[in-house]
């Protein structure tokens, strides 16, 4: 903890004044679209969702950037990446004007979103400057450079009106760079940067700076800026469109009125941390939340008719917040949101005085997040339900859950502490866990883990591992079942009024595919970076979002497709959590039961998907939830279908999977590497080759789930194939769990070969049905290939271990025998992760192969027989690389019976 002063006065006031023009101007860019969006909405003719997205893509940005401009501000100091993103941001704005077209105008939004970046460069470079006893007030102060958002609702109204929203964006951007180059010329570099340069010492690593992320404790913190900072952001981004559709004022009153906000969100935000160093940050949380939830409910409650039955007849009256009223309570909305700002900011100096760029970064990523999502989720609201006050009933909510969850840590941690102990608590009892700003320890860590230990398997791992197995499989079927559930949902959207071609409809099948593997990538080194207890209780609550999403937009046929698309977009977080689960759970076993383990993760949690395809069309028949559940559709047969329970159904079991993960998994001390570490399986090339491999078993199982209910009912619409067609994806979930046993008997190298051999035959049958037009060969060939995928799922995951128990040895001779079961151990996990990324794929490739196939030549004929060229070339790779005689596993797979004991150690 920083205790004293590093610098003189005269140096601090430099640093905190530069810092806090330089935010002020970033801010003012950062909100620009709040005022020219207006124009740009009636230029396009957008409505409310698409202009929520325009505002809010900035947002995006500028929350993303925040983790790494925080972690390079760490590394090379405020002084150049703070003059280094205001040019860039600059130069985003002035692009703007080149813009043409709604795509354009979303892409040049994204580059200046950087300019939201720039409020954590300032906390980290600010900090460095003062001591303990004064950072609260000092970021305080900068933080109160938010005041930029009413500077642009301020003046950038009176500039549009004279020069149009162009004269604006050159106005602004020519600002943002010259106080970019001014920050440069006259700016200093912190006074731990010169230390560091002096001393020689090297920048703290990404593993070190991002250590701490993996307390709850911080995690809690950025859903309480999520609500203080992104719904700032959210308003003052929403208010002006919001004033002038409710009251029917002009845009330049409109904008003076949302600036009250905005200032009173901003300037206060000194006084917060005035008043966190002198109360404590916990009381004005309480402040915060508590006065929050008052003005939100006044806000929230719409203009109501009342007819009341009196003795006289009925009396009638309305409830209605008139203009000024409406800017008096927004007005004190945002001084307290402006007080909560500072508090929550007020310990992560205090707290991890090593780490504020990494951590600061998080807590400010999440809550720039909320100034991305909220303005989405206040025009979604507003289409669907069309109640204006609807966005400040949905931040009623928001501010409700973040202040019942930080009364109930409080009082859990006051509980547990009794007498002095309860003195020394921290400002915030809730950060007791990390009291000591270096303690970066989970609770329900393995310290020591040792499962090739028979003694040791046997009186306390088996029991442990199994317990973290049997929470992960039912977490992983979820995250399946939410990724594929499109797969059902989009056969059934033209029944119940949505006007969409096939194209599209093949779109929506996709798109979670494409998303989906590309979110295995990332997943793919997570689990080592910040355990797998954590990540897989947050992975498995973010399914909470397409899941909901779903059931409210099938509700409404006016629901745009673009809503539908970003739906299809987040259904890929179940895509995504395969690959961390099953380097999750490899860390568990020993090499004797690992192959078993990670088939039965895989195959039951592969299930999910056969799961949703059999659920689904049940529960959309029948109104599971009640009224809750909202009301149903009637077709034009006359049926009735209660479409949204496709999303909502999944909701209780994802709420319970997630609060059993964080109560019941463990991390393995041991199983910790940066990705730095991991990253030398892209010098490997059997990774590469076992992608390919991969993705025709794995790849082609999730791309037939996807693309096979829709591409049944085109090719047989005379079929109600709906009701069976999961029979194919529970075939390939349970042939992969039952049949790794096949793989350790005879070598997952012979296994996989004569698994490619079959699937080509059995593509080509599929070819030859369905140009019969027989439903029944069709069918069953298809089953066949769902079949095989299993066999080949487990066979080329099997291949994986022993392939890098060879290589590894040959490719690093230098390592001692510990050192190289650890390695291969990690190599064999992250390749096993990264290719169930690749092979993800699949999921969308296929689909859009089909679409493209009919659209070229209005059959799906084309596309198989690619599927089967793919096929052939996996026959050759798997024989020429791995099976032919002098192949890297012919000796292994010929010459000994079973395969257990020739299993690396790992």
């Amino acid at each position: 903890m920083q205790t004293v002063a590093t610098a003189s006065h005269a140096d601090q006031t430099r640093a905190l004044s530069l810092s806090t023009v330089a935010f002020t101007a970033c801010f003012a860019v950062w909100t620009i679209f709040s005022i020219i969006g207006v124009a740009i909405k009636a230029e396009l003719g957008l409505n409310d969702t698409q202009f929520g997205l325009l505002v809010a893509t900035p947002i995006l940005t500028g929350s993303i950037s925040r983790l790494f401009l925080g972690v390079w501000t760490e590394k090379y100091g405020g002084r150049l990446v703070f003059s280094s993103q205001m040019i860039l941001t600059a130069l985003a704005t002035w692009a703007l004007t080149l813009a043409d077209t709604y795509i354009m105008y979303l892409i040049a939004a994204l580059g200046i979103g950087l300019a939201g970046g720039s409020f954590i460069i300032g906390v980290a470079y600010v900090s460095r400057w003062y001591d303990a006893g004064h950072q609260g007030t000092a970021l305080g102060i900068f933080g109160a450079g938010n005041v930029g958002a009413a500077v642009t609702k301020f003046v950038a109204p009176f500039v549009m009106v004279a020069y149009g929203w162009h004269g604006v964006a050159y106005v602004w951007a020519a600002g943002l760079a010259i106080i970019g180059v001014l920050f440069f010329l006259l700016a200093k570099d912190d006074p731990a940067l010169v230390k560091r340069r002096k001393t020689g010492a090297k920048a703290p690593s990404l593993a070190q700076q991002f250590a701490p992320l993996k307390n709850l404790q911080v995690w809690r913190f950025s859903l309480y800026y999520f609500f203080v900072f992104g719904a700032f952001v959210a308003l003052a981004l929403w208010l002006p469109h919001y004033l002038i559709d409710v009251y029917g004022i002009d845009v330049r009153f409109a904008g003076m009125a949302a600036a009250s906000f905005s200032l009173s969100a901003s300037l206060f935000r000194a006084y917060g941390g005035v008043l966190s160093d002198k109360f404590g940050a916990r009381s004005v949380m309480y402040w915060t939340f508590g006065f929050s939830m008052l003005f939100l409910f006044m806000l929230s409650y719409p203009p109501t008719d009342y007819i009341i039955q009196g003795k006289d007849g009925p009396i009638a009256f309305s409830t209605q917040m008139g203009l000024w009223p409406f800017i008096v309570t927004l007005f004190a909305l945002g001084f307290f949101m402006s007080l909560g700002k500072a508090a929550v900011f007020k310990h992560i100096p205090v707290y991890y005085p090593n780490h504020v760029g990494s951590v600061g970064g998080l807590v400010g990523m999440i809550g720039g997040l909320g100034g991305f999502a909220l303005p989405i989720g206040f025009g979604a609201l507003l289409d669907l339900t069309g109640i204006y006050t609807s966005c400040f009933a949905l931040l009623f909510v928001l501010v409700g859950i973040a202040l019942t969850w930080m009364h109930l840590s409080v009082r859990a941690m006051e509980r547990a502490a009794h007498g002095d102990v309860l003195d020394q608590l921290p400002q915030l009892p809730e950060m007791q866990d990390i009291h000591h700003p270096e303690r970066t320890t989970m609770p329900r860590v393995l310290e020591d883990w040792r499962p090739e230990d028979a003694k040791f398997w046997e009186d306390h791992g088996r029991a442990v591992a199994r317990r973290n197995l049997w929470i992960s499989i039912p977490a992983l079927l979820l995250a399946f079942s939410v990724w594929m559930v499109w797969s059902m949902v989009v056969a059934r959207l033209p029944a119940i009024g949505f006007d969409f071609a096939p194209s599209q409809l093949f779109w929506l099948a996709a798109l979670p595919g494409l998303s989906g593997a590309t979110l295995r990538i990332f997943y793919s080194f997570m689990v080592p970076i910040f355990g797998g207890r954590l990540w897989t209780t947050l992975s498995t609550a973010s399914l909470l979002l397409p899941a909901l999403g779903i059931g409210y937009a099938v509700q409404n046929p006016d629901t745009p497709y673009l809503i539908f698309l970003t739906l299809a977009l987040l259904c890929g977080f179940g895509g995504g959590n395969f690959a961390s689960s099953m380097a999750n759970i490899g860390y568990f076993f020993p090499k004797a039961e690992k192959g078993n383990a990670l088939a039965m993760n895989a195959g039951l949690g592969n299930l999910g998907v056969s799961v949703m395809q059999f659920l689904v069309p049940i529960v959309i028949t029948v109104g599971v939830f009640g009224a809750l559940g909202g009301q149903p559709v009637t077709m034009s047969d006359g049926g009735q279908l209660w479409m949204q329970n496709a999303g909502f159904v999944w909701v209780p079991f994802i709420i319970a999977a997630t609060v059993a993960a964080w109560l019941g998994m463990n991390d393995i001390a041991d199983a910790r590497a940066s990705f730095a570490d991991q990253v030398v399986i892209f010098g490997r090339k059997h990774n590469w080759l076992m992608c390919i491999l991969y993705t025709g078993t794995f790849g082609s199982f999730i791309g037939y789930s996807a693309g096979f209910p829709l591409l049944t009912k085109l090719a047989f619409p005379e079929v109600n194939a709906l009701n069976y067609v999961f029979l194919g994806p529970l075939i390939g979930a349970l042939s992969r769990a039952g049949t790794g046993w096949i793989s350790d008997r005879f070598g997952g190298g012979r296994v996989t070969l004569w698994t490619f051999v079959a699937m080509t035959v059995a593509t080509f049958g599929v070819i030859f049905f369905l140009g019969l037009g027989s439903f029944l060969g069709f069918f069953a060939c298809f089953m066949a290939l769902f079949f095989l995928t299993g066999v080949g799922n487990a066979s080329t995951f099997q291949m994986i271990p022993v392939i890098m128990g060879r290589e590894v040895p040959r490719l690093m001779p230098q390592l001692g025998a510990d050192q190289l079961k650890r390695q291969i151990g990690m190599e064999s996990g992250a390749i096993v992760a990264f290719t169930s990324a690749i092979a993800a794929y699949g999921a969308f490739f296929i689909p859009k192969a089909y679409g493209t196939s009919i659209a070229m030549t209005g059959s799906a004929v084309g596309a198989l027989w690619a599927f089967l060229i793919f096929y052939v070339i996996c026959i050759v790779i798997t024989w020429v690389v791995y099976t032919r005689p002098g192949g890297l596993l012919h000796d292994i797979e010929h010459g000994r019976g079973d395969l257990a004991s020739a299993q690396p150690a790992e």
